[in-house]
């Protein structure tokens, strides 16, 4: 949301409010003329935010200021106790001096939703000592509530003393810095709401052991820590006022503590995503009556079931989270009747889900995980309000479950699901996202999938699937992924795909099409992925007639196909994302699917096919191998720069390569390989330090091999295949770099001759080590060696050092490649 611009000098508006405090014990509330408000108060009426009149429109001499919008005064004293300015385009800096911190009996203040971007929060906010609410919500404050304010600088510990603060939330502020206070928390005793989520206030994110002082606040009632580095255990629980406790992604450890059973009146209690080990018994929970929420999950915990008949979870359960805890049954669940949400993925689940949870959760359950099991069968028909359903990675068979029409997410790839896909699955109007990838689904694919409005996701790929793509998209449609992948589909690319104005990925490679190249595809403005690798399409790719084409294009797959002619130059002329390096780029992203799905699609380099998941919008891929091009490599090629992988191998290309290709920076897999292409090999590759898979072989290629940088690292099979190449890594040497002509050096000494004449030069340079240095000696000997008299020790030192240096080279890949996958992940 933008907001508009206000000249709104902060720092002199809030002098206004030095008139609202008189030291009389009787206050008079302040007269302010009207050429002081003029002089203080800029304010441009055009402008409006958040469908709210402006405060300031009633702030004037005319009436008494405690009943300007926005001020409340105490009818006893006339001091002012509340002021909201929210929304209200304030832009400037509050800093120390600023009249606003003598409001000193002020009880509220409420400045969220200005602009007070770059400028640090003032310590003197602590001062306010009857102060209860304060909120500077998204106010872009460079450093109270500030949920996501962008805040940095330092937070002031007496702001975790005010003795009247009741509500304190950081949450989300990832550069603040300060200290945890670990003492005087009883001076809080007024503190009923604390959310330290994600909050850097020491070192990288909150840290160290959690402070049992916390847990003895007396009206605390709400405790958010998640999301920090809160390491050790847990100490003594002893309150029995909160009522939401908070602590996952931390790094606590331990066993479950004995005292969260005091916790007898919490209703929200999440301990996700932490370092908790051992058995925990669903009685552990007996004395949590009211409890509603409940997360485990992503620990090393057993969660089991031992007093069966004597206690499951209460009634009350609305949410919980079980995922990777052991769970091996769901007997513990049969009186909780009031679920909403359930994941129990990543468990030991068998079998199929029992009839009395049908019965019991049939109108309450929202969303169900039972993903990464080993279930065998469901029925999710009885479910009349699920939206989201994840069934992946089990073992179902028969045919597809045909979720309520109430689904929105349906996630069930990865088992054993056969036959053809029912047409009831049309019912289901709301669907979002359809991902029934790798089963052995047979038949055609509805035509009527193509009519739901409102699905973004359809993901069929690694079926059986036959007949056409569906030709039924409409204008308007949501799609921006559509993945049909390794099936058996024929016909053309239907041309109703360019009412998909949405789609970003677009992969159908891997079946049987028999198309021309659907230029038209290039009208889509958000297209980032196409693949149409393993078809039959065929024909040449003509220079478009439409500007503007394939703006956003990034991977570009039609290999192993049948195209002709010239490689596209004109097409590539087009490829703006290709031409520019973006590094703010963003992956593709589907709103309301809490992460459950990510892009993935299927990439050949180093010689092997590989699924590039979640990370797809890094990679910037062209990869027009296995057809039929011919003619020359087009120089523009060289203006791809933000190319990753290029791959054009096992094609008819000819003439040279051209040295604009130097210019890929960041390409790490070059493949020209089974070409025809003659010359050197362009000096200028040896500036590409990013490459990592080079394959030349096959071609014509001759002259001397470049050095430096990561040549060092390429094997011979990069260039077998080309006889007239030479230098390293091949046997055949090239100018100075001591291999060259080595047999023809050699050929008029015999073996005995040679180490004779070895051990003669030897002992002369040693003597000469022993009376002028040894350094010089080995000088002398290595500049015997290099002018010729012992090449073939020349040879085989200088091949040594390659292999160092190769092995080194490998060594600092991998350990570059490790950090690269760790980052991305």
């Amino acid at each position: 949301m933008g907001y508009g611009q206000f000249s709104f000098l902060l720092c002199l508006f809030l002098s206004v409010f030095f008139f609202f405090i008189h030291t009389s014990s009787v206050p008079q509330r302040s007269k302010l003329h009207s050429s002081k408000i003029q002089k203080n108060l800029t304010v441009d009426p055009s402008l409006v935010l958040c469908n709210f009149y402006y405060y300031t429109s009633s702030w004037n001499m005319s009436i008494d200021c405690c009943s300007w919008d926005g001020v409340i005064c105490d009818e006893m004293t006339g001091y002012v106790i509340e002021l909201d300015l929210s929304c209200n385009s304030l832009v400037g800096k509050i800093d120390s001096i600023s009249s606003l911190f003598q409001l000193s009996h002020l009880q509220r203040l409420d400045l969220s939703e200005n602009n007070f971007s770059n400028f640090h929060i003032s310590p003197e906010f602590g001062k306010f000592s009857s102060l209860t609410h304060l909120d500077l919500s998204w106010a872009d404050f460079s450093v109270l509530v500030f949920e996501q304010s962008e805040l940095y600088g330092v937070i002031p510990e007496s702001i975790f003393h005010l003795p009247k603060l009741k509500t304190l939330d950081l949450s989300n502020n990832f550069q603040l810095s300060g200290c945890f206070p670990k003492t005087k928390w009883n001076s809080s005793a007024s503190l009923i709401h604390l959310n330290l989520q994600g909050v850097n206030i020491s070192g990288n994110f909150l840290n160290g052991t959690i402070p049992s002082s916390i847990f003895s606040l007396p009206s605390l009632t709400n405790l958010e820590l998640s999301n920090n580095h809160f390491s050790g255990q847990l100490e003594d629980i002893k309150s029995n006022s909160l009522l939401s406790v908070d602590l996952g992604n931390n790094q606590l450890q331990g066993h479950l503590p004995e005292s969260i059973q005091n916790l007898v009146n919490v209703t929200n209690l999440d301990l996700s995503f932490n370092n908790f080990s051992g058995n925990v018994d669903v009685s552990f929970f007996s004395d949590l009556k009211h409890l509603s929420s409940l997360g485990l999950s992503y620990n090393s915990i057993s969660f089991t079931n031992e007093n069966k008949v004597n206690f499951t979870l209460p009634e009350s359960l609305v949410y919980l989270q079980l995922a990777a805890c052991e769970v091996k049954e769901l007997e513990f669940l049969r009186s909780a009747k009031k679920l909403e949400h359930l994941d129990l993925s990543n468990n030991k689940l068998q079998g199929r889900i029992p009839d009395w949870a049908l019965s019991n959760w049939m109108f309450s359950l929202n969303s169900l995980n039972l993903s990464h099991n080993m279930l065998t069968s469901v029925n999710l028909s009885p479910f009349q309000s699920l939206e989201t359903i994840d069934l992946r990675s089990n073992s179902l068979q028969g045919s597809l479950p045909i979720p309520p029409n109430s689904t929105r997410f349906f996630f069930i790839s990865e088992n054993n699901l056969s036959g053809a896909i029912p047409s009831s699955i049309c019912n289901l109007t709301s669907l979002v996202m359809l991902d029934l990838t790798r089963n052995n689904l047979k038949g055609a694919i509805l035509q009527c999938l193509g009519n739901i409005s409102s699905l973004r996701v359809l993901d069929m790929h690694h079926n059986s699937l036959t007949g056409t793509l569906p030709t039924t998209f409409r204008f308007g449609s949501s799609l921006r992924s559509l993945n049909l992948h390794g099936n058996k589909l024929e016909g053309k690319v239907p041309q109703s795909l360019s009412n998909c104005k949405e789609l970003q990925v677009l992969d159908s490679g891997h079946n049987h099409l028999n198309d021309t190249f659907p230029m038209w595809l290039g009208t889509l403005p958000k297209l980032q992925l196409l693949s149409l690798r393993s078809n039959e399409l065929h024909g040449s790719i003509r220079t478009p007639m439409i500007e503007n084409i394939f703006p956003n294009l990034r991977m570009l797959d039609l290999s192993s196909n049948a195209f002709t002619e010239n490689l596209p130059t004109g097409l590539f002329q087009h490829l703006k994302s290709m031409r520019t390096i973006d590094q703010t780029m963003n992956a593709p992203r589907y709103e309301g699917a809490d992460g459950y799905y990510q892009d993935s699609v299927a990439v050949v380099s180093k010689g092997f096919e590989r699924d590039i998941v979640r990370i797809l919008y890094l990679y910037t891929v062209i990869d027009l191998s296995s057809n039929k091009f011919g003619g020359q490599i087009p120089s523009i090629m060289g203006e791809l720069i933000a190319v990753h992988i290029l791959n054009i191998s096992h094609n008819g290309l000819k003439g040279h390569i051209p040295p604009s290709l130097g210019s890929l920076s960041l390409v790490e897999s070059l493949d020209l390989s089974s070409n025809h292409l003659v010359g050197e090999i362009p000096a200028q590759f040896a500036s590409l330090i990013s490459l990592e898979v080079f394959n030349l072989s096959y071609n014509h290629l001759e002259g001397c091999i470049p050095q430096g940088n990561q040549f060092q690292t390429f094997e011979n099979n990069s260039y077998e295949g080309n006889d007239g190449l030479r230098g390293l890594p091949l046997s055949k040497g090239c100018g100075n770099d001591s291999v060259s002509e080595t047999n023809d050096t050699v050929s008029g000494l015999d073996d005995e001759e040679s180490n004779s004449e070895f051990l003669n030069d030897f002992w002369k340079g040693a003597l000469m080590g022993y009376g002028s240095g040894l350094c010089i000696g080995l000088s002398i000997i290595y500049f015997m060696i290099s002018t010729g008299k012992l090449m073939w020790l020349a040879r085989i030192i200088v091949e040594l050092e390659h292999k160092i240096m190769m092995g080194r080279r490998k060594k600092q890949r991998r350990q570059r490649n490790y950090r690269k996958r760790n980052n991305q992940l």
